[in-house]
């Protein structure tokens, strides 16, 4: 079970991190060349790409949903 104190800190990292929605791309799967990278925001809410040295397919995957998951996990707290 998480303590008030740590659920402050979980929101206050999430509310510090680019805003918008998160989406992997990964090249072969989502576009066919460059680096793959995590896109943040959409249309004129976009932050920076992300780029991760030595992350898997997988991680991608596991970073860029926790942008949207870890709110609904707070909710559901």
């Amino acid at each position: 079970m998480f303590t008030e104190k740590e659920l402050i800190e979980i929101e206050n990292r999430l509310k510090k991190a680019q805003s918008g929605e998160w989406k992997a791309y990964i090249e072969g799967r989502n576009h066919e060349s460059g680096s793959n990278f995590i896109m943040t925001g959409f249309g004129d809410n976009r932050g920076n790409d992300i780029e991760l040295i030595g992350a898997t397919i997988d991680d991608y995957d596991f970073i860029a949903n926790a942008k949207q998951d870890i709110p609904k996990l707070i909710n559901e707290i």
